[in-house]
């Protein structure tokens, strides 16, 4: 069992950044695959990011390659997202979700995947 809490969202320009955390309860952190996901309003809830439980390659969504960065720290039980060069679409709610099994990369974006789950944070960019 596993708990997760999001921090880090907030209102931001056009352009700017913010670096987003999670923080997960458990001693068992490091066993975890941890994922990012967001929902904007009218929207279904989409991956953004995944990275194993060693780290290794992240897997990132097409819409935030080269933008986004998920990193994680065993030590302090906390995955990131660090988020540079926001766009008015990036308008979400993020999720940390987490999953005691191996994904395959190509799954990395199914939700049923991963049982557990924040209860997210609110992103808004500013034109």
């Amino acid at each position: 069992q596993v708990q997760l809490v999001e921090s880090g969202g907030g209102l931001v320009q056009a352009g700017g950044s913010l670096r987003l955390s999670c923080a997960a309860s458990g001693r068992t952190f490091s066993s975890y695959t941890m994922a990012w996901f967001r929902q904007a309003p009218g929207q279904d809830r989409e991956f953004v990011a995944a990275i194993y439980r060693s780290g290794g390659i992240p897997n990132y969504a097409d819409s935030v390659k080269g933008r986004f960065t998920i990193s994680r720290d065993n030590a302090k039980n906390t995955v990131y997202l660090q988020m540079n060069s926001l766009e008015t679409e990036d308008t979400a709610v993020y999720y940390c979700a987490a999953s005691f099994g191996y994904i395959i990369v190509q799954a990395m974006g199914q939700l049923h995947l991963y049982p557990y789950w924040g209860q997210g944070t609110q992103v808004t960019v500013s034109s």
